[in-house]
């Protein structure tokens, strides 16, 4: 019996449940159009997290059945569940299909199935583009890998038919951008001169290139979401209104947030987004902060 509980919670593990946390990007734009109080509007968000979730774990599988020697090398992915040996192959590779299929009746059982679809249809090919050979290619797989941030952001509009300003687009895309530079460039602080042994692009990045390149995409960030924020009061309320304020206000933890990540990094951690988010409480704690100003700025 043990043995079977063992099975169960490895299987488990291989969909990466804790990575789930970065699909939770689809309730954005919907809570920025003050549409999460309506039921029908929270249905759809739900079906799009759903779809998103079992979408991302059949990928994680898939990368890890094409990873696995790789990550039984590596000092923490040695762990996964199928390179462990927790999960036959032939279990994971049948997971694939069905977590696919889960996704897929989910989708359809949404009101907006075909835009999902299209959504949905993108992040999957492009995530095995990702997984089939594009992650070799510097640059370009780091496009790949924030494409996915950005998706799952534009799947909670596409979900409700919302509109989505330019600047959001632009902070959803350069944030996700920063966060993979970050995890790059954590990468090479942890695994050294043998990071190239088990993610072979990081030989083609400097850590002069990745801390200019985190640079960049952190000042693109914090500059569209501060014009973000600012236009976002300009629709006639007078700028003293407390609503305003309360958008504006969320300036102050993004950018807080930022510095925090950056200073992180520097030091060599912070570079898993999802685990940060999870436990470090400093970062919490400006998450919070940032929701509650938002909260009252779009609902207040």
């Amino acid at each position: 019996m043990s043995g079977h509980r063992g099975l169960l919670r490895g299987a488990l593990s291989a969909l990466r449940p804790r990575q789930w946390v970065k699909n939770g990007l689809v309730v954005i734009a919907p809570a920025a159009a003050d549409r999460l109080h309506q039921f029908h509007a929270d249905v759809v968000v739900a079906y799009s997290f759903a779809a998103f979730c079992l979408t991302a774990s059949a990928i994680y599988l898939v990368n890890d059945l094409r990873d696995v020697e790789a990550d039984r090398q590596h000092p923490t992915k040695r762990r996964r569940a199928i390179a462990a040996g927790e999960v036959p192959t032939a279990l994971a590779v049948a997971l694939v299909p069905l977590c696919l299929a889960g996704a897929l009746a989910i989708v359809l059982l949404s009101p907006t199935a075909p835009a999902m679809l299209w959504v949905l249809g993108t992040y999957l090919v492009l995530s095995l583009a990702y997984s089939f050979g594009a992650k070799t290619i510097p640059v370009i797989e780091l496009a790949i890998v924030a494409s996915g941030f950005f998706l799952r952001a534009l799947a909670g509009a596409v979900a409700l038919r919302l509109y989505v300003s330019s600047w959001f687009l632009v902070v959803i895309s350069f944030g996700a951008l920063f966060l993979v530079v970050g995890k790059r460039l954590a990468e090479r602080h942890a695994l050294g001169e043998d990071a190239a042994q088990h993610r072979a692009v990081l030989s083609e990045y400097s850590e002069a290139f990745l801390r200019s390149a985190l640079t960049l995409t952190a000042t693109v960030v914090v500059t569209a979401y501060c014009l973000w924020a600012f236009d976002s009061g300009s629709g006639g309320l007078a700028a003293s209104h407390p609503v305003v304020n309360a958008i504006r206000l969320t300036v102050v933890p993004v950018v807080l947030a930022i510095l925090y990540v950056l200073r992180l990094l520097e030091n060599g951690g912070g570079g898993a987004p999802e685990e940060l988010f999870l436990t470090d409480r400093t970062l919490q704690v400006l998450v919070v902060l940032w929701g509650l100003l938002f909260v009252v700025g779009v609902y207040g």
